[in-house]
């Protein structure tokens, strides 16, 4: 078709508007120095929407109309990381961080080198791909080998460039853009501000919609929506901190060219990163970020500290998921005072009572608390927790809040120790303590609480992830006598009527849903025995088995002993595996999974070999050299296998200082063990540098 020359003007208009405003985010969002007005700002939009409405043909999806996003998605895809995203392990003190520093000087035989220390952001990890300089790819973090592909809502964050150039802030088609790689990959963090949290929490009260929990959850809650026009609704931010990879025309040297390169292309880099050559300069800026750290308008949890010479990165390299170059320093748990009001009991999918404490809304570590975890009654009584007590509660990142203790001098007369109930809570039947063991149990196997949980649990992530079945849903489908347990889901396509008169849940919902119970048939294997809810078995131990057994039956009818034979599995793990083999009940319910056709075999995947291949070691006590998790991972990484508990089938315990009861277990078996020492020999011996 001929181009008209009303045609032609609104192309070259179009792309000067689009420009214009790539220019003008870049100014707001980036280098926070606008030099417009907002008023000035939406009339550009305004101009762009109205061209763009006469002229569709010209819309485009990296033009800024389009981030307020498009229709819903139905599922997200799944995006392979080129190169691993690795996670960092942890300091939680200056002597910690000292013995990092230690250890990275023995590696590199040096101790002058530069290090840059970047607040660690509280969101969610993600990663960005541009091909000529157009965005094209973003995915989470996921395993660190693959992630959910979220472009669609990623475009929506306005502080995400569509396009960059070399000169920053500008469309990729602008001059100097060729000098950009083809094709890339940067790295950083999405996160929701603090003051935008308080204000989406707000009109989520008024509307009487429940209250995201943390700015954090509710930041990777929201790249996960389906719809985009909710992800563009919230108030979203990105920080971008690494350059994961890149095909050709970027070679810096040092971690702080790439934060100065990924500013110049118009990626917004934080401003209070820091680059220091003294160790004692990097334990002051770490420490001075406490105390600093509420003034920001986001979340940090602590400080990064990287190595800064690329070079020696590469020669540092990485145990497991974690490199050597890079540390964590974690701010110490955030702690409040409140009042507790109650101290309420659940019931488990397994039967275990866990008492929980309801508490006086508090703020605490980035997030409204009402509830906080009090473990078991000896706990309780330990600490002399009592209800009416002022209490102090603390919260760590991601970790569950929890009651430190009472403040005694604040406790009201009359107040009573605690005793955990004599009958279960839900179902009334008298309840049981096993002798060692810590927690009471119901064991009524019908107790409608465990069966409501234990369908939570089958429904969750890391198990048959059937995503639209929440804990609100599951306990209506169990409530009005749709399921009775997991294996039930696979009959609801046949009640889709009926489904569709369960309160709030239209027809394009209940087909959502079906659609989800339908393809959670092809999990594998392990995560099917992870849904099953057997005791012990978590998604480890699960792997393990699945690729041992190689399939349900052959595991179903194993013995205790020939399932403890798995490396770190043990007796405990085989007699529970046994023990839910056992039960009528649980073999109908695998009946009615394979029945609907719910995968139930694996293929045994070939076991890792290495120079520790056929040995098990456990790990215990705090080590000097490595952390327990670098010892674990190495273990792992060269063929050995890691136990949760010191058994015969133990071949070496390594122990560091305060090694705890599997000192005395192990020396009890005959068990041989290792101090830090002595394992970095036999490391050595077998060819593995730490």
């Amino acid at each position: 078709m001929k181009e008209t020359a009303d045609y032609q003007h609104a192309k070259l208009r179009v792309e000067e508007l689009r420009s214009q405003i790539a220019y003008h985010d870049h100014r707001y969002f980036v280098l926070d120095s606008p030099e417009i007005s907002d008023a000035e700002y939406d009339q550009l939009m305004v101009a762009l929407r109205a061209l763009e409405e006469r002229h569709p043909e010209l819309i485009t999806p990296d033009s800024p109309t389009q981030r307020v996003g498009g229709a819903p998605v139905e599922t997200f895809g799944i995006v392979e990381h080129r190169h691993p995203l690795l996670s960092l392990s942890n300091a939680f003190s200056a002597e910690q961080l000292r013995a990092w520093h230690a250890r990275a000087s023995r590696l590199i035989e040096r101790t002058d080198f530069a290090m840059v220390c970047e607040p660690k952001i509280d969101g969610l990890a993600c990663a960005l791909v541009y091909e000529d300089g157009a965005l094209v790819t973003a995915a989470t973090r996921g395993d660190g080998m693959r992630g959910e592909n979220i472009t669609v809502n990623v475009r929506t964050i306005r502080s995400v460039p569509a396009n960059v150039s070399a000169q920053g802030g500008k469309s990729s088609k602008s001059k100097g853009a060729s000098s950009l790689p083809v094709r890339f990959e940067v790295r950083g963090e999405i996160y929701m501000t603090k003051s935008g949290f308080e204000r989406v929490n707000a009109e989520r009260g008024e509307a009487g919609d429940p209250l995201f929990a943390s700015p954090r959850n509710s930041a990777a809650g929201s790249v996960r929506q389906k719809d985009p026009r909710i992800t563009a609704g919230r108030p979203l931010d990105a920080f971008w901190y690494q350059l994961g990879w890149s095909d050709d025309g970027v070679a810096p040297r040092t971690h702080w060219e790439v934060l100065s390169w990924l500013r110049d292309i118009g990626l917004k880099v934080n401003p209070n990163i820091k680059r220091f050559t003294s160790l004692d300069e990097v334990i002051a800026f770490c420490e001075g970020w406490v105390e600093k750290r509420e003034s920001l308008d986001y979340e940090i949890d602590g400080i990064v500290i990287k190595v800064d010479d690329l070079g020696l990165q590469r020669q540092m390299g990485a145990v497991g998921r974690e490199p050597r170059w890079a540390i964590a320093y974690k701010f110490p748990p955030t702690q409040a005072t409140t009042l507790l009001r109650h101290i309420a009991v659940n019931v488990g999918r397994t039967g275990t009572l866990n008492p929980f404490a309801i508490l006086e809304p508090v703020h605490v570590g980035g997030a409204t608390v009402q509830m906080a975890t009090l473990h078991n009654e000896d706990d309780i009584r330990r600490k002399d927790i009592r209800v009416g007590d002022t209490v102090i509660v603390q919260r760590a990142g991601d970790v569950i809040p929890q009651v430190v203790g009472p403040v005694l001098s604040k406790r009201p007369s009359g107040t009573r120790r605690f005793s955990m109930p004599k009958r279960c809570p839900s179902c009334k039947t008298e309840v049981v303590r096993n002798e060692g063991e810590a927690a009471y149990y119901c064991p009524n196997r019908q107790c409608p609480e465990q069966r409501t949980r234990l369908l939570e649990h089958f429904v969750g992530r890391g198990a048959m992830d059937i995503e639209g079945i929440g804990e609100q849903l599951a306990r209506l489908l169990m409530s009005r006598g749709f399921v009775k347990d997991g294996a039930d889901l696979y009959t609801l396509r046949d009640r889709r009527e009926e489904l569709i008169g369960i309160e709030r849940l239209g027809a394009k919902s209940v087909d959502n849903v079906l659609a989800n119970i339908e393809a959670s048939k092809k999990r594998p294997l392990a995560r099917v025995l992870v849904a099953l809810g057997i005791r012990h078995v978590g998604g480890e131990v699960a792997t393990a088995l699945a690729q041992q057994f190689g399939g349900i039956d052959a595991l179903m009818s194993a013995t205790p002993e020939q399932i403890a034979e798995l490396p770190g599995v043990g007796l405990v793990i085989g007699e529970s595996v046994a023990e839910f083999s056992s039960r009528p009940e649980n073999r109908d319910m695998v009946e009615r999974m394979r029945a609907a056709g719910v995968n139930l075999v694996e293929e045994r995947g070939p076991a890792r070999e290495g120079p520790l291949s056929g040995l098990t070691f456990v790990v215990t006590g705090r080590l000097e050299r490595l952390s327990r998790n670098e010892a674990e991972s190495l273990i792992k990484a060269h063929g050995g296998a890691i136990g949760s508990s010191v058994t015969k089938k133990t071949d070496y315990l390594v122990a560091g200082a305060d090694p705890g009861s599997k000192l005395a277990k192990a020396e009890s078996l005959g068990t041989h063990v290792l101090d830090e020492a002595a394992f970095a020999s036999l490391l050595a011996e077998r060819g593995i540098s730490v």
